[in-house]
């Protein structure tokens, strides 16, 4: 292969914050590597595939030549490591070249066409979507992971394995997560608990999401995992007989009975453990007192023939009977559950399954790509994953931004499910928690744009009411009706919130033009001038600077708080230089004020105002404040460190104060660190409580199992009301620390 590389640095960043450094790994030591996963390979891919995948490995560690990562392993490493992963789960050969070649765009000189000249259109399409935009800048790096997940979401909607490889790539990653630095592993680890873990859920790949789970929970609680973990060894070997004894008896109940199938004990990974105590608050004892089994058969008429047979040994629990079978889950898993009273009382749970239902379980979409007798088969769960993808491509027509947009794919991962009905009979699987307006996106968007309506088997019900599995639902709609902005307090899929906020834009667009050229209005008159005085030319000069195509739209863009009509009207008759000169250097963070009366926070002239939720400004704060699009009038304590982003914009600047008489309650996040001893985040709440004060939220960080770092979100009416509040907590005897949270 003739091809041109720049060398890399030995140092660089990898994709999820993973760090890279230089020290030596033996060539021979890759050898075998690439030649462990052209083995997988083989058993199930013609020999010219094979023969590509060892031609992409040349190609990658070329192209990686030099880098390497915190372990200190040469970089190639990795990418051959995630190939693996995917090799294991029999995906196809572009899959496994695109695994091997999924850090070349991003990462080293290596373009996209050249990609595609040596492994094909598919293969680079399927590396570009792993990419991250490194060519696009951002203003915060929220906004630039949002969109990085955007892009990534929407290239799965292109081709699904844009995933896989993502998820086996964060797989990796955690497994070799020890060599970065504890602050690092936690952030990671998040991120892998709240975004991918949940993803591999929904596509039903549970052999990648169990690994990511338990991973995430050790690097993110490693004190807890420890302890459930050797807890959990402790409590392995006194439930091994009891294990073997419902087992034998369930299949000696089976053979009794002529059926055929394989019993197995099973039992939940730790995560699973520790969100069911979290969330039911149950002891560790409470846990393991119920013992798991997994019955697999050969067809679906044989599991419910078993579900009878375990029925018979074992009186079934009532109310806890699940047909997955008949109505799938929404990433396509498909199994009977059952709960049984065993031997003495013991609580069993029994799954009872195909083999084919239990490799999807398993490979979830996946599944679609293995090979059986030459060709790939499809399954329920990629056709569940499908219809998801296809309610991802509707979101992203109607978000805002990219943030919005993640914020409507969050709330989709989360789906415990209840199942309702259409008058027809058609079922529909929903997230619990749902609504008839869920309900009505759900069957049209045009459905729930124009509900009035509701009825539940057969009775009229609030449209706020919460669906439960089993119900029928009726939507009443009206050609005439619109969306009221009151159903995004209790909406729950991101579909439904995505179309509501979308047709509430629509119809306020009207009056954002309004209220627009109200604005405009006064702030000419400030100067002296009228709606009816415009200068076309210096209009047309405005329109071309703020890149808005026409005098409607900026009166749109002026109501919605993007432009700041005073700041328009300063654009359309600039003062003199020296004017300029002086007013830039006022408005400069920083600077010395002038006496140039400021505006007000309050009464701006119907202006949107926001207080900034990185530092919380509260009434007796010194405040700075910008013009931010979207957003209106953004205001700032004084030293912000997301203030430093707009230095270079100082027509953006403006200058604000407090109203003399404020009655009202600002959000002020305080953070108090106190020694861990039970009762102590009750005591901490009452002392907040006693200064008249709300608590809004409490977070709970453990450090070091000896201090604990309760970080409040508190209502005060201003400083001194805050510091009578910080006053009182210092008085706390196993208070070792307390401050006021900055950004």
């Amino acid at each position: 292969m003739n091809t041109t590389l720049t060398p890399a640095p030995a140092y660089i960043a990898d994709r999820d914050g993973t760090d890279r450094d230089s020290t030596n790994r033996s060539e021979s030591d890759h050898q075998a590597g690439v030649d462990e996963l052209c083995e997988i390979a083989r058993s199930y891919l013609d020999t010219d595939e094979v023969g590509d995948i060892r031609r992409a490995y040349v190609f990658g560690a070329e192209a990686h030549d030099g880098q390497h990562r915190a372990s200190g392993e040469p970089y190639i490493n990795h990418p051959l490591q995630v190939a693996r992963i995917l090799a294991q789960m029999r995906l196809d050969y572009q899959v496994i070249i695109a695994a091997i070649l999924h850090d070349v765009i991003e990462d080293t000189e290596m373009a996209k066409e050249q990609v595609a000249d040596q492994f094909g259109e598919d293969v680079a399409e399927l590396v570009d979507g792993v990419s991250k935009l490194t060519q696009i800048r951002f203003s915060t790096k929220a906004e630039a992971n949002a969109e990085y997940f955007r892009k990534m979401l929407m290239a799965m909607a292109r081709d699904i394995r844009v995933m896989l490889i993502k998820l086996a790539d964060r797989l990796h990653n955690m497994r070799t997560l020890n060599a970065l630095r504890a602050e690092k592993r936690r952030q990671i680890a998040r991120e892998t608990l709240d975004i991918y873990a949940p993803i591999a859920n929904r596509l039903g790949v549970n052999s990648i999401r169990h690994e990511l789970e338990d991973l995430g929970f050790r690097a993110l609680y490693p004190q807890r995992y420890r302890v459930l973990s050797e807890e959990v060894r402790r409590a392995r070997g006194h439930r091994k007989q009891v294990l073997d004894n419902i087992t034998r008896a369930i299949g000696r109940r089976m053979t009794d009975d002529g059926l055929n199938g394989e019993v197995k004990g099973r039992e939940k990974n730790l995560y699973s453990l520790y969100r069911k105590m979290a969330s039911k608050g149950l002891s560790f004892l409470e846990v393991m007192d119920i013992y798991a089994f997994r019955i697999v058969v050969e067809t679906a008429d044989l599991c419910y023939r078993v579900l009878g047979s375990v029925h018979s040994l074992y009186k079934p629990v009532p109310f806890r009977f699940k047909d997955y079978i008949a109505i799938p889950k929404a990433n396509g898993y498909q199994s009977l559950h059952t709960v049984l009273a065993g031997p003495f009382g013991v609580p069993i749970e029994v799954q009872i399954r195909t083999r084919e239902m239990h490799a999807v379980a398993e490979a979830g979409v996946a599944a679609h790509w293995r090979y059986k007798m030459g060709e790939a088969h499809t399954n329920t769960a990629s056709t569940r994953a499908r219809e998801w993808v296809q309610d991802l491509l509707e979101m992203q027509q109607t978000a805002g931004d990219s943030l919005e947009f993640i914020e409507h794919v969050k709330v989709d991962l989360f789906p415990d499910e209840v199942y309702v009905f259409t008058p027809a009979g058609e079922i529909f699987r929903l997230p619990a928690g749902a609504t008839p307006v869920d309900f009505a996106y759900a069957v049209h968007t045009d459905v729930g744009n124009t509900c009035i309506a509701v009825k539940i088997d057969r009775r009229y019900a609030p449209l706020s009411a919460q669906l439960s599995s089993g119900q029928t639902i009726e939507v009443v709609t009206a050609p005439w009706a619109k969306p009221s902005g009151n159903w995004l307090n209790f909406v729950v899929t991101g579909k439904a919130r995505a179309n509501i906020r979308n047709q509430l834009k629509s119809l306020r667009q009207g009056e954002a033009t309004e209220l627009g050229e109200r604005l405009l209005s006064q702030a000419l008159a400030a100067e002296s001038k009228g709606l009816n005085e415009l200068d076309e030319v210096g209009m047309t000069k405005v329109l071309e600077e703020l890149a808005i195509p026409s005098y409607s739209a900026l009166l749109e863009e002026i109501g919605w708080g993007r432009q700041l009509a005073p700041l328009v009207v300063r654009r359309m008759y600039p003062v003199k230089a020296e004017a300029v000169a002086d007013e830039e250097a006022r408005l400069e963070p920083g600077a010395p004020r002038t006496a140039k009366q400021p505006l007000f926070i309050r009464g701006t002239d119907g202006m949107l105002v926001v207080l900034g939720k990185c530092c919380h400004p509260i009434p007796g704060d010194p405040i700075v404040s910008f013009v931010s699009r979207g957003r209106g009038i953004v205001v700032h304590r004084r030293g912000c460190n997301n203030m430093n982003e707009h230095t270079g914009e100082p027509y953006k600047w403006l200058d604000v104060q407090w109203e003399a008489e404020l009655d009202s309650d600002f959000p002020v996040e305080i953070r108090v660190h106190v020694e861990n001893r039970k009762g102590i985040l009750a005591t901490v709440a009452a002392t907040i409580s006693k200064e008249e004060t709300n608590i809004e939220n409490v977070q709970i960080t453990d450090r070091d199992g000896l201090i604990t770092t309760l970080t409040f979100l508190i209502d005060v009416r201003g400083r001194k009301h805050l510091a009578d509040v910080m006053r009182k907590l210092r008085n706390i005897p196993l208070l070792t620390r307390l401050e006021r949270a900055r950004n």
